[in-house]
């Protein structure tokens, strides 16, 4: 079938197919999600190597045949809270680990998929601010040895609040000394009576949320301008980073992240349970750390620090991701409104990339009128390839037309939808966004099926609207089927992502009008000159 297809719908088949693909393998296999249980063993190596160190690469041999059976210790062991933050938008927990062990956010519009109010840290594995220690004496006792803490509650407003914790052990005391702030972030002073080699760990992400096509794991962003990314089920062996700026365990709205190394600080990723990525660091005796848990929303990471909203992340389209979440952010300035902002940004979209567009649906009709012809050629040179290819180009030539016109638009329009799939599907700022009557959270599915509908029927009457030579009846109805299959596939997507298609499809459907019509005038204005021709 595909040879007796043309390259422009060779192309649209292929475009189509990788999208269907794109989305309905994750639908099918979604990424696996952590299992935990109440007796979960969390297999967070204790670890630490770097090739280009001998000194640390020995600290791995010292360290490594404990790590596993501690950790399993602390994970089964139980622990209380010791002390309880309160403010207007979250509820804050440590426990007798000293660990930051819970973090209730009580905006009603963060709230998980069964609907209650989110919690940022697990349950369960490994939580922000877990000391280890590498001797197994050491450690042992301190995973027995609850910490004590100066206050046990306290109301956390405009003005930050600190909170001392003190572990007092048979021949060490460890101290941290913890200030929160009312935007979601906190500086650490963790230090250590005596000079023992210790690791704090970041914690394991945070379970949120699990939609299509959301990346989770952990990011490292480094001094060189790097982003990494180690998802869920890809974390290999062990990797040591130097020059880090920011570590962040995240899912699609939420992250939990530590900043403000020291250049020299070795900062490891280790393969934990289910192959995820388990993030921890070397700490100096006396050491200044900062953090960050909750919503991964732009405009409260660049007000604690500019360099935080590399935590967001927006995958191989990052580059693209990043100003049009700005431009759709100043839109939702001016309108107040998320729903319009994103029309807006599709409107500003199609504008930019009318000339493409236009042209493409030009080469297109000229290819639809050139179709009969091309037929007749195939019939006239079926034996003679070469001539066939001749007189084939030679018509291109003579009408000014292009086989592949229409498909430079379409390519170049890729990187752009992908790009805006991305940002709409990371930005936490929809989620609890309304937009008109029965949408009122963007972030989520149309409760009511509405716009996936209505975007199934305006892309099945753009197919109609659009100009094409198919050949095979086959392929016809195969195409005549794609918007039911696309509606299939958007009635689980985010509100906020079926708006922008369907509204795309309405500037299509305006824009294929437009160059129908112009067609339609030029073919009569000819018509009118050839028939007054006959006449005289």
């Amino acid at each position: 079938m595909l040879d007796k297809m043309s390259p422009n719908q060779r192309l649209i088949v292929a475009v189509l197919l990788s999208i269907i693909f794109f989305v309905g393998y994750t639908a099918i296999f979604p990424p696996e999600e952590q299992k935990v249980a109440e007796n979960a063993k969390t297999e967070n190596a204790a670890s630490l190597t770097d090739t280009q160190n001998k000194d640390v690469a020995s600290r791995v041999e010292e360290a490594s045949g404990h790590a596993v059976s501690q950790q399993e210790k602390v994970n089964n062991g139980t622990s209380n809270t010791i002390v309880t933050i309160t403010n207007k938008n979250f509820i804050l927990k440590i426990d007798t680990l000293g660990r930051i062990s819970s973090k209730e956010l009580l905006e009603e519009k963060f709230r998980n998929d069964d609907n209650l109010h989110a919690q940022v840290i697990p349950e369960f594995g490994t939580k922000p601010l877990y000391i280890r220690f590498s001797d197994d004496a050491v450690n042992d006792e301190a995973t027995k040895v609850a910490y004590s803490a100066n206050v046990s509650s306290v109301e956390l407003s405009d003005k930050p609040v600190t909170v001392t914790l003190t572990q007092k052990l048979s021949n060490l005391t460890v101290t941290k000394v913890l200030t929160f702030y009312a935007d979601g972030h906190y500086d650490a002073k963790i230090s250590t009576s005596k000079d023992v080699r210790h690791y704090v760990y970041l914690g394991d992400r945070p379970q949120v949320s699990k939609k299509l096509m959301a990346v989770a794991g952990a990011l490292i962003y480094t001094d060189d301008d790097v982003v990494h990314i180690i998802e869920d089920g890809d974390a290999e062996g062990r990797k040591v980073f130097q020059g880090v700026k920011l570590a962040s365990s995240f899912d699609q709205y939420t992250a939990i992240i530590l900043y403000g190394f020291k250049k020299e600080t070795n900062v490891i990723v280790e393969r934990g349970k289910d192959d995820n990525p388990v993030v921890y660091f070397e700490a100096d005796k006396d050491e200044n750390i900062h953090g960050y848990i909750g919503p991964k929303e732009h405009k409260v990471l660049k007000s604690i620090d500019p360099m935080l909203t590399n935590a967001i992340e927006y995958g191989w389209f990052t580059f693209a991701a990043k100003p049009l979440f700005a431009l759709l952010s100043w839109l939702h300035g001016i309108f107040g409104n998320w729903g319009w902002a994103i029309i807006a940004l599709t409107a500003i979209i199609r504008i930019v990339l009318y000339p493409l567009t236009y042209k493409g649906m030009v080469s297109m009709q000229k290819m639809k009128e050139l179709a009969p012809k091309l037929k007749e050629l195939k019939e006239k040179y079926k034996k003679d390839p070469q001539r066939l290819n001749a007189a084939t180009m030679e018509m291109y030539k003579k009408h000014g037309a292009n086989p592949l016109g229409g498909c430079l638009p379409m390519i170049l329009q890729i990187p752009v939808f992908f790009a805006l799939y991305r940002t709409l599907l990371n930005a936490v700022e929809l989620q609890g966004a309304p937009w008109i009557l029965w949408i009122n959270d963007l972030s989520r599915m149309d409760p009511y099926y509405v716009l996936p509908i209505l975007m199934g029927a305006s892309m099945f009457l753009q197919q109609r609207m659009t100009p094409n030579n198919f050949t095979d009846p086959m392929q016809e109805k195969v195409f005549k089927y794609l918007p039911v299959i696309f509606t299939f596939f958007f009635v689980t997507f985010p509100s906020g992502l079926v708006l922008y298609w369907f509204t795309n499809n309405l500037f299509s459907i305006a824009q294929q009008y437009i160059v129908n019509q112009q067609f339609k005038n030029a073919k009569d204005a000819k018509a009118a000159i050839e028939k007054s021709s006959e006449t005289k």
